[in-house]
């Protein structure tokens, strides 16, 4: 498994003693307002975390954890998976933020290390993320990763916005310019899963 660096985050691969972090996240109704509709319970976030460690046992990517390098707190969660979950479709990208650091520029900086990762690791041909057409912070992170609006289609039991990207759209565009900067900045490109979790 592959934890991946920004210059302010630390995405580790999602584990059980992400649980309390991912959790105080994912109860408030404003992060999941897009999402689900509706906050979690503890189970919800401890099925997630079942869900997506099989995934990553199975495909060897799926969702990390957002960790904030300066303080070791979790602050998101994001991911490079199939849409629909199923590897007949377009790698897809996703992510969520805790609501007190919305704003600071995470999302976009996450994004285009998974992108990076999706791209040059993982050789994806294109890259997909989709979103509610309301949500126009999400949306706005996808057209600054270089990602035009496709259509709108039914995935995850709605219909949403369906942005994507050719590999070749990535490396022609700034965001791909700025995440080889930062990969560069962030001490490490990828790596091994630690032992030892994070501390909260």
């Amino acid at each position: 498994m592959t934890i991946l660096l920004t210059p302010r985050l630390r995405l580790e691969p999602m584990a059980d003693s992400h649980l309390d972090g991912l959790f105080e996240m994912n109860r408030d109704p404003e992060v999941m307002r897009y999402i689900t509709g509706k906050p979690d319970t503890r189970e919800d976030t401890q099925l997630m975390i079942d869900r997506v460690k099989a995934r990553w046992a199975e495909w060897g990517y799926s969702w990390w954890t957002f960790i904030e390098r300066d303080s070791g707190l979790i602050v998101g969660a994001g991911c490079v998976q199939h849409i629909g979950r199923d590897r007949a479709n377009p790698h897809e990208l996703g992510w969520r933020l805790r609501r007190d650091r919305w704003d600071r520029g995470y999302a976009s900086e996450a994004a285009r290390r998974m992108t990076a990762f999706a791209i040059d690791e993982l050789r994806a041909p294109q890259l997909v993320a989709f979103c509610d057409p309301d949500n126009a912070g999400s949306a706005h992170v996808m057209t600054k990763l270089g990602m035009r609006f496709r259509a709108i289609e039914h995935w995850y039991d709605f219909d949403g916005a369906l942005y994507g990207m050719t590999a070749e759209e990535w490396r022609a565009s700034p965001a791909s310019r700025q995440a080889a900067d930062e990969i560069a900045a962030s001490g490490s490109g990828a790596g091994a899963a630690p032992q030892s979790p994070p501390t909260k």
